[in-house]
């Protein structure tokens, strides 16, 4: 996969995560923990808090996803006036002038 690409030579992957047998290792862990906090929250529910929110009272374990929800949904609704208020020109760092060459 050394094929010249407009001037540049395209090597080969190295990093671990360029390695199909490492990527489903590091999968498998990943839904190993997520399945292990599930069951913990399953088997621990109602005894890690003794003074919870009348809020969690009512809706019981859905009140985080459903936070989880309302605000990345804001942010992704802000996203865009907050792109037009951050982004910069492309030749922002460049200064303008001749003279810094």
């Amino acid at each position: 996969m050394s094929q010249d690409y407009h001037g540049h030579e395209i090597k080969e992957p190295v990093g671990w995560l360029d390695k199909p047998k490492a990527v489903r290792r590091f999968f498998f862990a990943v839904y190993l923990i997520c399945g292990a906090l599930l069951a913990a929250e399953f088997l621990l529910f109602g005894v890690e808090n003794a003074h919870p929110h009348p809020l969690e009272e009512s809706m019981r374990f859905l009140v985080y996803p459903i936070y989880g929800f309302i605000s990345f949904w804001f942010l992704v609704l802000i996203a865009k006036p907050m792109r037009r208020l951050l982004i910069r020109p492309e030749d922002y760092y460049e200064g303008g002038s001749d003279d810094a060459e």
